[in-house]
């Protein structure tokens, strides 16, 4: 079986694990409105364990644990449940999200939402896949689109520059949407169901996996501030179609410097 199909196979049982938590207990992490649950310490250590014996020799990087800087090494990249809010609070969305990076790339990447059984996959070259079947990024012209958010609440100062770029958004392109779960939000870029998203603080478990779906479906991601994708440390990310590209880096670079 090739390598991307057992990571599928493992983020399926992961989604079903999720899925089987029944108010899973929740603790308060570092930071304002962050939480961990029970739930996500489960799924992660079953990843860690199924994903390192998948690939002997790699590592694993994940939200869930103290991680050592990410190196050129074969390197797991995981967010065990993307969305922990929304799990929380039973809004169904939310998903698992692994990346297997290479030299701090992302070659292969897997984004399962269970609530609606929906499998995201990629490889490095081989384009964008939704259970199967290609995807590809929109053409929507700028001033049509659909307009993804993420808020950053722990950090009041990015969170007043969000909202000030989303006002721009709002007035100059389509409308806007806010969902809760970067990993669903790439995957809404990836296969047309927005057309561009941005959030000025996110990790690298956030995005590792949905920037090479997005980059594979013919989309284009950025790392705000940097030249391209940075998956090393905490970083704003721009995702979107390339119709939209000029504008949309336009306005978060006057609005949120």
């Amino acid at each position: 079986m090739p390598m991307i199909e057992k990571i599928q196979a493992l983020a399926r049982h992961a989604g079903q694990m999720m899925l089987s938590y029944r108010d899973a207990a929740i603790h308060q992490k570092e930071g304002h409105y962050n939480f961990v649950t029970d739930a996500d310490v489960a799924v992660q250590q079953f990843l860690k364990a199924e994903l390192l014996s998948l690939l002997p020799g790699s590592r694993f990087f994940a939200e869930e644990q103290e991680n050592d800087p990410l190196t050129d090494q074969p390197t797991f990249i995981v967010d065990p449940i993307d969305g922990t809010l929304n799990y929380m609070r039973h809004r169904n969305a939310s998903a698992v999200s692994i990346a297997l990076a290479e030299k701090k790339q992302p070659v292969m990447g897997v984004i399962y939402n269970p609530y609606a059984d929906e499998m995201f996959s990629a490889e490095k070259g081989k384009g964008a896949y939704l259970n199967g079947g290609r995807i590809a990024v929109s053409d929507t012209a700028f001033g049509s689109a659909m307009v993804s958010i993420g808020t950053s609440p722990y950090d009041p100062d990015l969170a007043r520059r969000t909202l000030k770029a989303a006002l721009r958004f709002l007035l100059e392109a389509g409308d806007l949407r806010r969902t809760g779960s970067a990993a669903l939000d790439l995957c809404d870029v990836a296969c047309g169901r927005a057309d561009i998203f941005y959030e000025l603080c996110l990790r690298p478990w956030d995005v590792a996996a949905g920037a090479l779906l997005v980059a594979q479906a013919g989309g284009v991601f950025v790392s705000l501030g940097h030249d391209a994708p940075y998956f090393e440390s905490a970083s704003g990310i721009l995702a979107c179609n390339p119709a939209c590209l000029a504008k949309a880096k336009r306005i978060l670079e006057e609005e949120t410097a």
